[in-house]
């Protein structure tokens, strides 16, 4: 299958996608994260607060109400390490057709079973595998039409809705700070806030042992992240960025972070603690990063890109 060309996410794509999607997502709340004196204004979107628990459901939910009726027929399938997954198959569902995700090996569990209760066909690969079949855009024995976990134009454009919600609670909004796994999320959310607010500042952020974004910002084209190591924080950071995503988020991206996995637990902490929200690792990256006062004094929004993590381990990190 041969990618598109890619192109601008232009805002009329971003505001039909929201009233797309609306049956399917839920507007999440933008809320203050009660920090006390001496820390930035910080501005939690609860992402982890959609039907799935993931930003994801919502890019899924626009691309697979744009597939024509004769690629529907056809059944769909993705890749993914979990979220992406669960939101095609909870998109997919709701219209009716059988999905199938080519699912990362070492995916957490309780990502697993939500997919598997949400009616999705499982098959399970190694990383380098489910690397090459996002490249390929195909899969030995996988048929049906492909929705692409980020670099989808539709799916991108279903992300930005988060963008104007953002822009319409808090218009003082000074900074957005995203997690960055394929870089979907961040291309959709800056696609939108640059649109309509070009002054705020726009940031991605990685762990420390997988930030090929950051990298590619510093050498000024991606490649392989040498020092990549597993960790916790399983649904942001990667091994390489994917080219045809840099190319889209390089001109809407002020700057790019890097923070520590002690860094990251400890966002995770503070997130249960002072705003009773549970958050995976990815989605506690942007919190890390504003507390930390990357971003400035704010109102700085971290988008809580997710909370699909086991309580178990939830609890072992954050004790």
């Amino acid at each position: 299958m041969t990618a598109l060309s890619i192109r601008p996410i232009a805002l009329d794509e971003i505001e039909a996608a929201r009233h797309r999607i609306a049956a399917t997502t839920i507007r999440t709340p933008l809320v203050k994260l009660q920090l006390g004196a001496g820390f930035p204004d910080v501005r939690l979107k609860l992402e982890n607060l959609q039907p799935i628990n993931a930003y994801k459901l919502r890019g899924a939910a626009n691309a697979v109400a744009l597939l024509s009726d004769a690629d529907r027929a056809k059944g769909v399938w993705t890749i993914s390490a979990g979220n992406a997954g669960q939101g095609v198959a909870y998109a997919a569902r709701a219209a009716g057709v059988p999905c199938t995700v080519v699912v990362i090996g070492s995916a957490p569990q309780a990502k697993l079973d939500r997919m598997k209760a949400l009616g999705a066909r499982l098959v399970p690969v190694s990383y380098d595998v489910a690397w090459k079949a996002l490249e390929d855009r195909a899969y030995p024995g996988v048929e049906g039409t492909f929705v692409h976990p980020f670099d989808d134009h539709d799916f991108i454009a279903g992300h930005g809705s988060i963008g104007l919600e953002i822009l319409e609670d808090e218009p003082n909004t000074k900074a957005v700070i995203c997690g960055i796994g394929g870089g979907g999320l961040l291309a959709g959310v800056a696609s939108a806030v640059k649109a309509k607010a070009p002054q705020v500042k726009m940031f991605g952020v990685e762990p420390e042992t997988a930030a090929p974004a950051a990298q590619a910002h510093r050498t000024g084209a991606p490649g392989p992240y040498k020092d990549w190591q597993p960790s916790f924080v399983d649904g942001a950071g990667g091994q390489s960025m994917f080219p045809r995503m840099w190319d889209r988020i390089r001109p809407i991206t002020d700057d790019f972070f890097v923070v520590s996995l002690d860094e990251t637990r400890a966002a995770m902490k503070v997130l249960a603690e002072k705003a009773r929200v549970i958050a995976e690792g990815a989605g506690a990256l942007s919190v890390a990063a504003a507390i930390k006062g990357l971003a400035g004094d704010g109102p700085v929004v971290a988008v809580v890109s997710g909370g699909n993590i086991d309580l178990k381990k939830f609890c072992e990190l954050v004790s």
